[in-house]
C-alpha cells in the first residue's frame, strides 16, 4: 500500500513495485489522477493487480474508516509505505479543526499504520516505510506545539516539524513493534510535483540538480522489498540505502526516551478522539 501513489515518488515506487510483480494499492486523493496513474502502471508493469482507493489522508475520521474497511476486506498486508504528504505555507484548518499539514504529514499517517498494524502482524515479513525528509534534521521534537498554534507560521519549518515527528513515530513504533520492520528515509531533492508547487523558487533555482522520482524512490523501493534492508535494525532513518543519523554533529534535536513516549500517548489520544464508534 502505498499513500500519495498517484505522481512523483510514490507512483514511482508503485510502477517499481508493480515491475517486480506485486499487488499494488494506490491510496490517493484525486479519483482522475489516481486512475491515470494506475493504468500507466499497469500497462508499463505489464501488471494488473493496481488497485485505487479515494482517500484524502488529512481526514482523520476518513483515515479510520479507510484502515478498518480495508482490514475487513484483506487477511493481511506486506508493506505500508507512508509517502502522502503536504506543505502549505499559511496555516489554515480543516473541517476537523486539525492544522492541515500536521493533519495531513503526521496524523492521518499515524493513525493509519495504527490501525493496519494488526493486518502488518498477519505477514511473514511485514514492514512500514515512512518518506521523511532531511529537512527534519533542523528541527527537535515539540510536544508543546505539534500544531504550531504558538509560534511565527512558516510552512516550511512546520513541514520539517511534521516530518521530525514521523522520525521519532517511526523510531518508538519499531520499540512497540519488534515483528514489523519500521524504517523512515529520506529521498533527497527530487524534482516532482509536490516540490515545484510547495517551493517554487528553490525548485526553479535548483531544477538541474535535483534527482529524478525513480532516483529518490530508489531507497523507498529498496526498503520495501530488499532482504539486505530487512537485516537493518528496525526504526533507522535511510538515505541512498544506507542508514544514517537523524541527528547533525553536536546537535540540539534530540529527544530525550520520556518525549517520546509522550508524543505517542498524545498522539493516541488525538487518533482516539476521531475513531469511528
Amino acid at each position: 500500500m502505498i499513500t500519495g501513489a498517484n505522481s512523483g515518488l510514490g507512483k514511482a515506487a508503485a510502477l517499481e513495485i508493480a515491475k517486480r510483480g506485486g499487488a499494488v494499492h494506490l491510496v490517493c486523493r484525486n479519483k482522475d489522477r489516481a486512475e491515470e496513474a494506475r493504468a500507466e502502471i499497469a500497462r508499463e508493469s505489464g501488471n494488473n493487480d493496481i488497485f485505487v482507493h479515494i482517500l484524502d489522508m488529512s481526514e482523520a475520521k476518513k483515515v479510520w474508516e479507510f484502515a478498518e474497511g480495508f482490514k475487513k476486506d484483506h487477511k493481511s498486508l506486506n508493506v505500508l509505505i507512508n509517502n502522502a504528504g503536504c506543505m502549505i505555507n499559511q496555516r489554515e484548518l480543516n473541517a476537523e479543526g486539525m492544522e492541515m499539514n500536521f493533519a495531513t504529514n503526521t496524523l492521518g499517517t499515524f493513525i493509519l499504520t495504527k490501525s493496519l498494524i494488526p493486518l502488518l502482524e498477519k505477514s511473514d515479513s511485514p514492514r512500514v516505510i515512512t518518506v521523511s525528509s532531511g529537512g527534519m534534521l533542523i528541527q527537535k521534537l515539540d510536544t508543546e506545539d505539534l500544531q504550531a498554534e504558538k509560534c511565527h507560521f512558516d510552512g516550511t519549518l512546520v513541514y520539517a516539524q511534521n516530518k521530525r515527528q514521523q522520525v521519532v513515530m517511526t523510531e518508538q513504533w519499531a520499540k512497540m513493534h519488534s515483528s514489523i520492520h519500521f524504517s523512515a528515509m529520506h529521498p533527497g531533492w527530487a524534482d516532482t510535483p509536490a516540490l515545484r508547487s510547495a517551493m517554487p523558487d528553490f525548485h526553479r533555482s535548483m531544477k538541474n540538480k535535483l534527482r529524478t522520482p525513480e532516483q529518490g524512490a530508489d531507497t523507498i523501493v529498496w526498503l520495501a522489498v530488499s532482504e539486505a534492508a530487512r537485516t537493518q535494525p528496525s526504526g533507522l532513518f535511510f538515505q541512498d540505502r544506507k542508514a544514517v543519523s537523524t541527528h547533525l554533529p553536536l546537535a540540539w534535536t534530540r529527544t530525550p526516551p520520556e518525549e517520546g513516549q509522550k508524543f505517542m500517548k498524545i498522539m493516541d489520544d488525538l487518533a482516539n478522539s476521531f475513531q469511528p464508534q
